[in-house]
């Protein structure tokens, strides 16, 4: 057989794949999930992916693709180039959808949907709302979009397979050992507080083709998700340090405890019988004892909420630790939103120009909150008052419904990619060099939230939204 030129030029004899070794994964959405179809309709500006049921589905090449960008370049994953290429060895299938017993949904099912306690549920998905404000504390031109989610808790099963010689089994368990890492995440939005995932199952197997025991077991074993292949064979694969889940030295993690003073309001962009404006409240799958049932009314604090607001604030920030004031501001030259250097390099950016798009380097994840104590609504009315007739003025009498949360706790928690923040950082001009006073803007923000200077979610001018509490940092060194 003909050897095969890598991609540094050297060469290598084929390899005789003799083994076959097999995972098998269970993830839980630990926040909303929003993996695209790239469709729309008249409800939404984009819709989930669904499989032949009508149910979501994770594509294997969403799982295959993350995974390829986590790990350190090798042969595994395959490659294409001018000179030539080499396919994958590593073979995903798709994720498909639990069932309230626990099973995964393989082939054509369409029953399901409509019979299964939990499934039945996802004929009509959550519809999240987004608008970008601008430092005027407006919406944005062209700034609202509506997007399709799937519910929090949902699981998914799907295999992996990797033909080898039998010399890359701990690189193969090293590559599945990712799907721990926190920064791995599913879908679109995964900037947004969408895509976090955590494994509830792992299960590997190592068959050699050569022995006439893993010949059989190959042979007999169906492509099906839903059989009990798995019941009694494979060892369980854990993360090498429980919740530890990032790459050593290259994240910083900011944990906020936070209490709510008194009301807060974080809308759903509709009303209902009692009021013009309502919180949003998200509904959840838990899981107990194996079994999935979907609960309601969990409070829900958008990551895009707290990102819009923390963006603004470390702009000023920025500005404050540079001189740059608003009775002394730069002739010719923009300090808000993208356009203030530390944004750009936390938040990531769009220059049109250059036809650059830069992701963000902060990882947020949605809130959903169930306290241990009741949380109340409350009923507000409003209505602004003629000045010279003392009586309403037209059209300004409204009501909104507010939550109560004082003396519950919740947290938030967002994680800095230290070295994402160093490399834009030397892109630009003001910024060389500076990535410290980044991570100090950042930090005098947080402090603002935690000190409430800073309120979050809506009608902050009306005294809701404001938060008291602590921040914690935690920088991982390397080994």
């Amino acid at each position: 057989m003909a050897e095969t030129q890598l991609k540094d030029n050297t060469t290598e004899k084929p390899k005789e794949y003799t083994h076959r070794f097999l995972a098998r994964v269970v993830i839980e959405a630990a926040t909303p999930l929003a993996v695209g179809s790239g469709e729309k309709d008249i409800l939404s500006d984009a819709l989930v992916a669904t499989d032949a049921n009508g149910l979501p589905y994770i594509p294997g090449t969403a799982v295959a693709g993350v995974l390829r960008s986590m790990t350190s370049p090798d042969q595994m994953f395959g490659y294409h180039d001018e000179d030539g290429g080499r396919g994958s060895e590593i073979i995903f299938t798709s994720a498909k959808i639990l069932n309230h017993e626990g099973q995964p949904i393989d082939g054509l099912n369409t029953s399901a949907i409509k019979n299964d306690e939990l499934l039945k549920h996802y004929q009509e998905l959550p519809i999240r709302q987004h608008v970008r404000m601008s430092d005027k504390g407006v919406a944005e031109k062209g700034g609202k979009f509506d997007a399709e989610v799937v519910f929090a808790g949902t699981r998914f099963c799907f295999e992996v397979e990797m033909v080898s010689d039998g010399k890359d089994w701990e690189a193969f368990k090293s590559v599945l050992k990712h799907l721990y890492d926190r920064s791995f995440r599913i879908g679109g939005s995964t900037r947004n507080g969408f895509g976090e995932i955590t494994v509830v199952d792992m299960k590997v197997l190592d068959l050699n083709l050569k022995e006439d025991a893993g010949l059989t077991t190959y042979i007999n074993k169906s492509s099906a998700l839903d059989t009990d292949f798995w019941e009694k064979r494979g060892e369980k694969l854990e993360s090498a340090e429980e919740k530890t889940k990032h790459k050593k030295g290259e994240w910083a993690i900011y944990t906020l405890s936070l209490m709510p003073e008194s009301f807060f309001l974080f809308g759903s962009g509709f009303g209902d019988e009692e009021a013009d404006m309502t919180p949003v409240k998200a509904k959840k799958v838990v899981w107990d004892k194996g079994e999935g049932k979907l609960e309601e009314n969990f409070v829900l604090i958008p990551a895009t909420s707290v990102k819009g607001a923390l963006a603004h604030r470390v702009a000023f920030h920025w500005n404050r630790l540079n001189g740059i004031f608003a009775d002394e501001l730069p002739e010719n030259k923009d300090v808000v939103g993208q356009c203030n250097p530390a944004v750009r390099a936390l938040f990531g950016y769009e220059d049109k120009a250059n036809n650059t798009i830069v992701r963000g380097n902060l990882i947020f994840s949605d809130v959903l909150w169930q306290p241990e104590g009741e949380m109340q609504d409350k009923l507000l009315n409003h209505v602004a008052i003629d000045r010279f007739t003392n009586a309403g003025v037209s059209g300004a009498l409204f009501s909104e419904k507010v939550t109560y949360g004082g003396g519950q706790n919740f947290k938030l928690t967002i994680s800095a990619d230290c070295e994402g923040v160093e490399r834009v950082c030397d892109k630009q001009a003001e910024t060389k060099g500076q990535a410290t006073k980044v991570f100090e803007a950042l930090k005098c923000a947080l402090k603002d939230i935690c000190g409430g200077m800073l309120p979050l979610g809506g009608g902050v001018n009306r005294g809701h939204g404001v938060f008291t509490g602590t921040l914690k940092i935690e920088k991982e060194e390397k080994k």
